[in-house]
């Protein structure tokens, strides 16, 4: 499981013309699920991102994390994190996994998330083609990844 970690001063989804998550200071989560998935990764990663000291204390040092600062948090599904692009041009997408199998992970992430940090999370549509607009804080961005469990 892949998440690419934005802290942000606003974010936003749309699926048409409809804003369907919308936040405000707090995590921009970009998630990819990759083939070999389980709950158990996403919990892992959720707890993780949870705690993640991205977030200044009141010396300016990144020291906090989202549960501390009681900021939101907005999980946007992106198999294309799960492209490899070492031969080629075109990405290939054969590590992502099967909408089937992403699907009901990334929702299960979302609520694992919301419960390491004790309220709602937003959250984008699942395989829609969507918008997602944002305004990164710092800019502070990082890439996250648990592979699959082995066994």
């Amino acid at each position: 499981m892949i998440a690419l970690v934005q802290r942000v001063s606003s974010a936003s989804v749309r699926v048409a013309d409809e804003v369907v998550g919308e936040i405000g200071p707090g995590l921009l989560i970009l998630l990819g699920v990759v083939d070999g998935d389980t709950e158990a990764e996403g919990d892992w990663l959720a707890d993780k991102v949870a705690r993640l000291r991205i977030f200044p204390d009141a010396d300016g040092k990144m020291n906090r994390s989202v549960q501390d600062t009681g900021g939101e948090a907005l999980v946007v599904s992106q198999f294309t994190l799960a492209g490899d692009t070492r031969k080629g041009t075109r990405p290939s997408y054969v590590r992502a996994a099967r909408p089937e199998v992403a699907e009901p992970l990334y929702e299960a992430f979302a609520a694992a998330l919301s419960a390491h940090l004790g309220r709602p999370v937003e959250r984008g549509v699942f395989g829609a083609k969507m918008a997602v607009a944002l305004v990164n804080d710092g800019p502070v961005t990082l890439w996250l990844d648990r592979p699959p469990s082995a066994g």
